[in-house]
């Protein structure tokens, strides 16, 4: 995959190589993709409005994949580039990567709503995830994420039945109870002219066993790369995560036992993934995101240009929290990386 595009250019995009010929591409399928990592029309998400509507510009020939490279792009519509006059004076924002990039590109960057660096070319991401999940049709495989937190609001675990419908739900958390709480603390930290992170929970049904390699094309080290492409992801568990480092062994081994005559686990504490392949067991990963770091407090910072400390307090469109909408980037990605091992390993004829 190849994604391109900047927030405030002419559109953002993704091409991709390697989709099986033949492959159904389903225009309405993905822009239903696109829907949901819309912004919220009741939460405190983002003013900015995009129509989202894919454009693909090849490797697509009566609804079937070519074999030839897919090129998609979405337009850009909704932005506005008055409320970025101090990125051209040379004031850089704390927690955005203004100042690493203005050093390594000598600034040439587009800094118009963070350019390469925005949110906004993860359209890109949930293009190619519409399509793995077609590709990964015949395994039968579903990824479903939801919003496990935001800030001190914490959902408990749920199964993956349980967490189907996330989509019901404004902050993409399928508990009534935990929902209207992190809609709250979300609305709070917009008032307050701050932000919030949170987690997400991708969850799937049992997968095939063997699906990944080992060592540097490990499933999990592909899973977490992916996982760190999406601004503002700062960590990355899978199963048990961190909490294993607290166990013993005889706690964290997932013990195997025979059920109708297949060979399963007890317990899930390796998330799915043992030797960077597929157990047989769910797949269990928790991302990590950072608090939204374009806030409406008025924040120190530095010119860049003019070597001087001052005052800078943002306007624009900006989200108060990106979790909620981040719940079908990570969903895409998981199907994207997936898919890619699938294909790699044979478990999906090319066709």
């Amino acid at each position: 995959m190849v994604s391109f595009g900047e927030s405030h250019g002419n559109a953002v995009g993704v091409l991709i190589e390697g989709i099986p010929a033949g492959t159904e591409i389903d225009e309405k399928r993905i822009n239903e993709w696109l829907a949901r990592r819309k912004p919220s029309t009741s939460l405190a998400s983002t003013k900015r409005k995009e129509d989202d509507i894919v454009e693909i510009l090849s490797g697509v020939y009566r609804g079937k994949a070519t074999g030839a490279p897919f090129v998609a792009i979405v337009r850009n519509k909704g932005y506005v580039d008055d409320f970025y006059s101090f990125a051209e004076e040379g004031w850089v924002r704390p927690g955005h990567a203004d100042y690493p990039a203005y050093v390594k590109y000598k600034g040439f960057n587009d800094p118009r709503g963070g350019g390469r660096f925005s949110a906004r070319i993860t359209v890109g991401f949930v293009i190619a995830g519409a399509i793995a999940e077609e590709i990964l049709k015949p395994l039968r495989i579903e990824v479903v994420g939801y919003t496990k937190s935001i800030g001190p609001i914490e959902c408990p675990d749920l199964d993956i039945e349980n967490a189907r419908k996330r989509y019901e739900f404004e902050t993409r958390c399928p508990s009534a109870e935990h929902d209207a709480l992190m809609q709250e603390e979300i609305l709070k930290a917009k008032r307050e002219g701050d932000s919030l992170g949170g987690t997400i929970r991708i969850i799937t049904g049992k997968l095939p066993v063997g699906l990944g390699q080992p060592v540097f094309s490990s499933l999990d080290s592909e899973l977490a790369k992916a996982y760190f492409s999406i601004p503002a992801v700062k960590g990355v568990e899978i199963g048990a995560g961190f909490r294993a480092s607290k166990l013993r062994g005889s706690q964290n081994n997932d013990i195997y036992v025979l059920r109708n005559n297949e060979i399963t686990t007890l317990t899930n504490n390796a998330g799915g993934i043992l030797g960077g392949m597929t157990n047989g067991q769910p797949l269990i990963a928790t991302i990590a995101f950072k608090p939204v770091s374009s806030i409406y407090k008025p924040q120190r910072t530095v010119n860049i240009k003019k070597m001087e400390e001052g005052i800078l307090q943002l306007k624009g469109m900006h989200d108060a929290c990106v979790v909620p909408r981040a719940v079908p980037i990570a969903e895409a990605l998981t199907y994207f990386v997936l898919a890619d091992m699938a294909l790699r390993g044979g478990f999906i004829s090319e066709r």
